[in-house]
């Protein structure tokens, strides 16, 4: 197994947005990240980003190491 985290393209346009919106997650994004991907994270030692800017988009939640995006709507 490949252990390297990919790189995404990254839109600096939107780091403010970004952490706007890091401050005031949503009842159920904050919900997810209490009860499941903060610990996730601490227990596994992957990194889980919120609220990531990726090219045009700010998705919820994003784990690079499995390639994975999680939006929570």
């Amino acid at each position: 197994m490949i252990d390297i985290e990919k790189r995404l393209p990254y839109n600096q346009k939107l780091i403010e947005r970004a952490r706007e919106m890091r401050k005031n997650m949503t009842y159920s994004e904050q919900k997810l990240w209490d009860e499941f991907l903060s610990d996730f994270q601490k227990i596994f030692q992957i990194r889980v980003l919120r609220q990531r800017p990726i090219s045009n988009f700010i998705v919820d939640f994003y784990i690079a190491k499995a390639s994975l995006v999680i939006e929570i709507d």
